[in-house]
């Protein structure tokens, strides 16, 4: 019986240095990751401190838009960024939102670049879809301000949306009036006369109580834009065939105020046409 309990206690021992060896080895192997993700991070810490990670230049930054990269002067008009910056103190989501801001832009993402150190900025443009023009001002002896519109109603300054993309073509369509005031309207009109079947050359939204369009039927009245306005278009788009019963050019305007009974008004003696619809 001693000498089983003799084993018994020598194995026991054994097992313990054992143990013993296993926890420091772990105590060990613990303070190297230790040292050894102190010092990456250190590492980091240290390269990303260095003079190379910054931003010193416009050149350092490219704007895209779709598959056009946009020239250095566009890039100083479009970015309020103070030259030294550190490329880490810069802010990606900040410069996305004021980019947002301008009327050129509808959508921004921005991203640091590390090899070479700089910006990589990809915007979404606004699409103008008419020529926007503001009415004189009463009190100051102003010209009309012209510029462009988008979909929404957002105006946009001409010589703005030139500096981004040079090459684009005027829209054929004319909006007049003050953006502030019609933008409602407008959003609701636009679609309507993107589908429309009748030519709309120009939009008069001066009077918000008598919409005026000037289509290639001759001028429409359309009252206050209201609920209405689906329903007025669709009778002009039924009146196309117009010019083949009445002269274009004796034509005063017609009146769509109400589409269930469209008037045209004729130049001479003032006469008022009823027109039947189909």
């Amino acid at each position: 019986m001693a000498g089983i309990v003799s084993v018994s206690q020598t194995d026991l021992s054994q097992r313990r240095k054992k143990l013993r060896r296993q926890r420091q080895m772990k105590i060990i192997q613990a303070i190297w990751r230790t040292l050894a993700v102190s010092g990456l991070a250190g590492g980091l810490l240290w390269v990303a401190l260095q003079p190379v990670w910054v931003l010193s230049d416009p050149k350092q930054i490219v704007i895209k838009s779709g598959n056009q990269v946009l020239s250095e002067t566009a890039i100083k008009s479009m970015l309020m960024i103070s030259y030294p910056q550190s490329l880490w103190r810069i802010e990606p989501d900040a410069i996305a939102n004021s980019l947002k801001q301008q009327p050129t832009i509808a959508q921004a993402t921005v991203n640091r670049r590390l090899f070479p150190p700089g910006l990589i900025i990809e915007i979404q443009e606004r699409v103008p879809v008419a020529i926007a023009q503001k009415p004189q001002e009463r009190d100051k002896n102003k010209q009309s301000s012209t510029g462009l519109l988008d979909a929404t109603g957002v105006w946009i300054p001409l010589e703005k949306y030139t500096l981004v993309n040079s090459k684009f073509k005027l829209p054929s369509l004319k909006v007049i009036g003050t953006p502030e005031q019609y933008r409602q309207y407008w959003m609701q009109l636009y679609p309507l006369l993107n589908q429309g079947s009748v030519k709309v050359i120009e939009a008069n939204f001066q009077d918000l109580t008598n919409l005026t369009l000037k289509t290639e039927l001759g001028n429409v009245h359309f009252g206050n834009p209201s609920p209405l306005l689906a329903e007025q278009i669709k009778v002009l788009a039924q009146m196309r065939n117009l010019p083949a019963k009445i002269n274009p050019s004796q034509i005063d305007y017609i009146d769509l105020k109400n589409p269930k009974a469209p008037i045209v008004h004729m130049i001479q003696k003032k006469d008022k046409v009823n027109v039947q619809i189909p």
